[in-house]
């Protein structure tokens, strides 16, 4: 082979010609409101403590990091509380990571995982990348998944995995605990409660967790890249029973935490108060983005979530490119005619409502 070669060129597995990599656009914007991250990073105390937990840290990097990152598991555990252990909390390199986890322990060739669209545009990618046959349904038109219509596409599908998004990302909507219990009770399939943004609900009470002392066949996944303003930390996790635990345990990768991720979340979750502290301001954003946009002539979801869809365009990439003349970056993703906005701060805020108030849109 030439030593030069186009992808186009090279062996492919099958599923991946023609695929192009994941990613939200980084670009170099003032304001940044495209992937739901939390726009206040750590207090300078908390970035100091961080510092030095990394530094003593480097006194064993010679040395491979607890594979089990067993410090930092019980310090989730005693975060998320409910009684939970050690044996029941996985951690690994962010969401993506945990749910490759699952899809490997639990998915793989003759299996299917099934979610309801629209709904993170990564839960295709997990599938594809663990040779797991991928399923979808449409949510209600208001974007929500009642017991109903789960229980109808199980009972059609016939899936290994079930995952649900709660809020869901793109649209902020929520799944009801009920409806769970409603899930659970007529299925073996493992059920993901995806709460990625569970601490930015209206009732962050309101959470998987509280189901998992009756239900074996539960994950409640979770991340600190969001609420935790710890994003490039990149720590994901799930709270399950044990036997869920080992079965990751089984397909991870030796090592997949370093010592460094593990140190600096530890630190994040002794100050887990001051890390959160911002996530109030970040809800009262969003709720203000769903009263100000409507005033403005424009469609919104409601949304539990750090972000609104915001619509209806008839050409929303003209919308977004416009915005993005204006110095604003939100994502092009979601239900058609529609735009996601992430809460900022309030100048970001501003900055985005004057962006929107001057661009022209055929709607």
């Amino acid at each position: 082979m030439r030593p030069e070669v186009s992808l186009a060129e090279l062996p492919l597995r099958p599923e991946l010609v023609g695929e192009e990599p994941y990613g939200a656009p980084q670009l170099d914007v003032p304001v940044c409101l495209n992937v739901n991250e939390n726009p206040y990073p750590p207090t300078s105390a908390i970035r100091r403590d961080m510092a030095d937990a990394i530094m003593e840290v480097t006194t064993r990097v010679n040395r491979y990091p607890d594979r089990d990152a067993t410090n930092l598991r019980w310090a989730l555990a005693r975060y998320l509380g409910h009684g939970l252990t050690i044996d029941q909390i996985w951690a690994a390199n962010g969401s993506n990571e945990v749910m490759s986890h699952l899809l490997g322990a639990f998915g793989g060739p003759g299996r299917r995982v099934l979610t309801f669209t629209p709904t993170y545009s990564m839960y295709p990618e997990y599938a594809r990348n663990t040779h797991t046959e991928f399923v979808t349904v449409p949510r209600r038109p208001d974007f929500t998944v009642d017991a109903s219509l789960a229980l109808e596409a199980i009972d059609q599908h016939r899936p290994d995995v079930v995952l649900i998004t709660t809020p869901n990302n793109p649209t902020g909507t929520t799944t009801s605990l009920e409806t769970f219990v409603e899930i659970l009770e007529r299925t073996d399939a493992i059920v993901v409660a995806d709460e990625a943004y569970q601490e930015f609900a209206a009732h962050p009470e309101n959470t998987a967790l509280t189901l998992l002392p009756s239900y074996g066949n539960l994950v409640v996944s979770r991340t600190m890249s969001k609420a935790f303003a710890l994003a490039g930390g990149r720590i994901g996790y799930f709270a399950a029973t044990p036997a869920i635990v080992d079965a990751c345990r089984i397909v991870r990768l030796p090592y997949h935490l370093s010592a460094q991720t593990q140190a600096m979340a530890e630190v994040a979750l002794t100050h887990a108060d001051d890390m959160l502290a911002k996530v109030d301001l970040l809800r009262e954003a969003r709720d203000e983005m769903l009263v100000r946009l409507p005033t403005m002539g424009f469609e919104v979801i409601p949304s539990d979530a750090n972000f609104v869809l915001v619509g209806r365009f008839a050409d929303r990439h003209d919308a977004w490119q416009q915005l993005l003349c204006r110095g604003v970056l939100v994502r092009e993703t979601g239900p058609a005619g529609f735009l996601r906005v992430s809460a900022g701060t309030p100048a970001e805020m501003e900055a985005f409502y004057t962006a929107l108030a001057e661009i022209e849109v055929a709607r």
